[in-house]
């Protein structure tokens, strides 16, 4: 499987990016992010504006994922900064591959391999 590009350093504390339109949203810092559902589960996503999509998945504003709705309320976990959105995506396919035990420690590591 091939590995995504190594992100910037880590965050373990939730991060807001900055408020983008249509416009600017390529060029915009993206985010991988980690939740913790009410349920105890797990959701992996992708973001560029992280109060945003944690007020969407916490019901708070129309929008996230439909797996979040039923499991509320969530909290963020971790998140990680990347330098575009396709590393950010592939970022988040190799963090959902990865066993539950070790999702977090992976997306706070760094560790590619």
């Amino acid at each position: 499987m091939n590995e995504p590009a190594p992100c910037p350093a880590p965050n373990s504390a939730p991060e807001s990016a900055p408020d983008t339109d249509s416009n600017t949203a390529n060029t915009a810092a993206w985010l991988v992010y980690l939740l913790e559902c009410a349920d105890g589960t797990l959701y992996c996503g992708v973001t560029n504006n992280m109060d945003r999509r944690l007020s969407q998945h916490n019901g708070q504003i129309p929008g996230g994922a439909r797996y979040t709705r039923g499991r509320r309320p969530v909290r963020l976990l971790a998140s990680r900064h990347c330098d575009g959105k396709s590393t950010a995506l592939r970022l988040e396919k190799a963090v959902k591959s990865r066993a539950r035990a070790h999702k977090l420690q992976f997306l706070l590591s760094g560790d590619m391999a």
